[in-house]
């Protein structure tokens, strides 16, 4: 269902898996069939996560994974009950995205082009690319040529669930793309690896991006795509852009997801505040 039905990528169908796995061999210890579980039973095992010292996310992604699971057994006739409803999940702290600021930033794509050979084509283009879209380093990486459009001032890119979207590109993103592409014409890949008939790597971007944050003169420890992601979101939010929108563009399936950078801006306007207000200090 999972697969057929929501087009779920293959690193979700792993873990959903393993973790069906990890419940079926705590129910059968205890003489019982997963698939029969009883609300009971269920609880117990979740005690047994807290008390195996997992981490509270990672216990509540069993959870939903094992709420999905008797969703999918009431709906096929299987049983007749969900024993899931009435669990609780475990308490989670919501952590603040890292991000970078709009100098860093400015830092970091200035200093790209400076790398040696190839690799400030290759650099330029991608930081432009990713902190203009905000896109995941997996959608980025692999990107077909085919997918800029004509004129070249959009992507089009599919997601996770196989979900597709058009994402606009800035001017200096586009104009980096297109170099790129002008180098390295004869590979079906946006981004080439040095084998051109294949995409770069994660490895590979991983090394070109630490290169570019020490021509930057930034920490490159604290640097990752995915800290460029969440500049993208946070700035665009800072800037006046609305959560559908942004939505939208980071290709989140629930806007629950995209409200995290509601909090990152009132931290802003917090500290703002403590700053510069005439009674703050009282």
């Amino acid at each position: 269902m999972l697969a057929a039905e929501r087009g779920a990528a293959r690193n979700t169908l792993l873990a959903y898996r393993r973790d069906l796995q990890d419940f079926s061999g705590f129910a059968a210890a205890s003489g019982m069939p997963g698939h029969a579980a009883d609300r009971e039973m269920l609880s117990a095992y979740l005690q047994s996560l807290a008390a195996s010292g997992l981490a509270a996310r990672s216990a509540a992604r069993r959870l939903s994974c094992l709420r999905q699971f008797h969703q999918f057994l009431v709906r096929e006739g299987v049983r007749a009950d969900d024993p899931t409803d009435l669990l609780d999940a475990p308490l989670l702290s919501q952590p603040l995205p890292k991000l970078l600021s709009e100098d860093d930033v400015s830092a970091l794509l200035a200093a790209a082009p400076g790398l040696p050979g190839r690799r400030g084509v290759v650099a330029a283009a991608a930081l432009e690319v990713l902190y203009s879209t905000g896109l995941r380093i997996s959608e980025m990486l692999g990107l077909r040529r085919t997918a800029l459009a004509a004129g070249g001032d959009a992507l089009f890119v599919r997601g996770k669930g196989e979900r597709d979207r058009i994402v606009p590109l800035s001017n200096a993103a586009r104009a980096a793309a297109a170099a790129l592409c002008a180098e390295s014409c004869e590979s079906p890949w946006l981004f080439p690896g040095r084998n051109s008939r294949h995409a770069l790597t994660r490895q590979g971007f991983d090394k070109i991006l630490h290169e570019a944050a020490l021509a930057a003169g930034l920490d490159p420890t604290g640097l990752s795509p995915h800290v460029l992601r969440h500049s993208f979101a946070s700035h665009m939010l800072a800037r006046g852009a609305d959560l559908r929108s942004l939505q939208v563009l980071l290709g989140h399936a629930d806007i629950a997801t995209t409200q995290i950078y509601t909090h990152v801006l009132a931290e802003r306007l917090q500290r703002l505040v403590e700053a510069h207000h005439p009674l703050a200090r009282r």
